[in-house]
């Protein structure tokens, strides 16, 4: 199925009162300096895409300061027509989300729906962070493609929540007993194990599209690598949750289950973090993004929306070469890209055989938008 996204508007979202643009269905360039905005727009699209923000998870925080709400409008062409995306969020009430005026009842109905990838500088956090960054990267792109193994996800963390309640309440009184967390056990290794399965999986059909991409943005000889690290690997969820029952009880928390599980990047064989240079964590984890869109692309059967924030500026010609290629190739969609310099992305898009549109802003606004093009091939 073929879609893009023809009409995006905000109001009140992060430094923006109000801005729109009708937008072209392949490349879509917004330019100007710092601080006007330019990545809350492609984080607008990333809320039409997965219900929530992809650089703050506190919806409030996304509100333009002194107002009480944020909206967010889309219209969205496909195959059989126009559908209106509408994502609505106000202090003190529940966030809105709703397809053709009729409101979802869960959000997570909606994942998958009009997936997204974004690739930009702070995707650098991924090898940087903890592991729970990490986890909300590997669950958020299966997400879009896998409805049961969100399901099993959300069940999972509802049982971990009421699971850790008990062990915390249960330590100021005579004790917490295993046949009061057995209800929730059962639940944990229901879809703990359902969780472990598909990720293990996913991370098989992964890896070959990273190495690729890897291969075909870098010019040295490394090999690069992830492996999917998991408790359960070793032990059967059930069998975790009976030998961590003394630890679990101390600790007044669940100590064990796929919610520790965590990604390994690796470049010949070593960890990313502490052997990789700047050039090649960066050129990892564009070959990882883009390993994301072929793998949402063959499972959902749409190109993602890709979303590229200031990436000309943050890595060098040579491994954007591997992308523009993909671009001019029709390897993609729709794409929304963001860059201070105008000029630059004119040349780095000039003869690929692209309908381009241009976007200038200026501080908070979205000012006009420049003559639609064709750079031709």
């Amino acid at each position: 199925m073929i879609m893009h996204l023809a009409r995006l508007s905000l109001f009140n979202f992060r430094n923006h009162r109000e801005a729109s643009a009708e937008l072209g269905a392949q490349v879509n360039c917004f330019t100007g300096p710092n601080g006007v905005g330019k990545t809350n727009l492609l984080d607008a699209v990333h809320y039409l895409s997965l219900c929530k923000s992809y650089f703050e998870p506190v919806d409030m925080h996304n509100i333009l300061h002194g107002e009480d709400w944020f909206m967010i409008r889309g219209t969205l062409s496909t195959d059989a027509g126009d559908d209106e995306l509408l994502c609505s969020v106000r202090k003190g009430q529940r966030k809105v989300f709703s397809r053709n005026k009729k409101e979802y009842d869960r959000l997570a109905d909606h994942v998958g729906k009009v997936p997204a990838v974004m690739i930009t500088p702070y995707d650098g956090q991924l090898v940087l962070d903890g592991s729970e960054l990490r986890r909300r990267f590997l669950d958020g792109l299966i997400a879009q493609f896998d409805r049961a193994y969100l399901d099993a996800l959300l069940r999972y963390n509802r049982a971990l929540a009421h699971r850790n309640l008990l062990l915390k309440n249960g330590s100021g009184r005579s004790g917490v007993t295993r046949s009061e967390v057995e209800p929730w056990d059962e639940q944990l290794v229901l879809h703990g194990e359902a969780v472990h399965t598909v990720r293990k999986a996913f991370m098989d059909q992964l890896v070959p599209l990273l190495a690729s991409h890897y291969s075909g943005i870098s010019s040295g000889p490394e090999s690069v690598g992830l492996t999917y690290r998991s408790e359960l690997g070793e032990k059967s969820m059930r069998e975790l949750l009976i030998g961590s029952w003394d630890r679990d009880l101390s600790a007044q928390h669940t100590t064990v289950g796929i919610h520790r599980d965590d990604l390994l990047f690796t470049i010949d064989g070593q960890p990313l973090k502490r052997h990789g240079s700047q050039g090649q964590q960066k050129t990892y984890l564009i070959a990882l993004k883009l390993a994301q869109f072929d793998l949402t692309a063959i499972r959902t059967g749409v190109k993602p929306i890709l979303l590229l924030d200031d990436i000309f500026d943050k890595i060098d010609p040579q491994r954007m070469r591997h992308l523009l290629k993909l671009l001019g190739a029709g390897g993609f969609g729709q794409v929304l890209i963001t860059d201070t310099d105008e000029s630059r992305l004119q040349k780095a898009l000039d003869g690929l055989g692209l309908d381009v549109r241009f976007f200038a802003m200026e501080r908070n606004t979205l000012t006009r938008e420049k003559k639609e093009r064709s750079v031709a091939g």
